[in-house]
């Protein structure tokens, strides 16, 4: 189950920087929850789906450094790189905490920080 877990997350990815959203939301659960951690919760596929179209006007990079997997739950560690409010590309350092429910990521919880 990990591995597939880590599978699913890594097709994700490559869709969030492929520009393919829809294709990310698919991998989630219709009541996933994202809690970025000092800022916001999101609850639900719609409000994600609202919030990527604002936050992810371009494409975010990203470069995994390291997945942990145990359980139901997959750590991805690395850093994010996306424009900011002026449009210059800024690097993020970030650790995300997924939560799958039957093969889908059901929960978020999103440390990120500039370096």
């Amino acid at each position: 189950m990990q591995k597939e877990n880590k599978m699913i997350l890594e097709k994700a990815n490559a869709a969030i920087t492929a520009g393919d959203y829809e294709g990310f939301l698919a991998h989630c659960t219709d009541d996933t929850k994202w809690t970025f951690v000092g800022e916001q919760t999101l609850q639900g596929k719609e409000a994600v789906r609202k919030w990527m179209a604002t936050a992810y006007k371009k494409p975010p990079q990203f470069l995994v450094e390291r997945f942990i997997a145990e359980d139901d739950f997959v750590t991805a560690l690395g850093t994010i790189t996306l424009p900011d409010d002026s449009g210059n590309e800024t690097e993020h350092l970030y650790c995300d905490v997924w939560r799958f429910h039957e093969g889908k990521m059901a929960e978020l919880t999103a440390f990120v920080i500039t370096p």
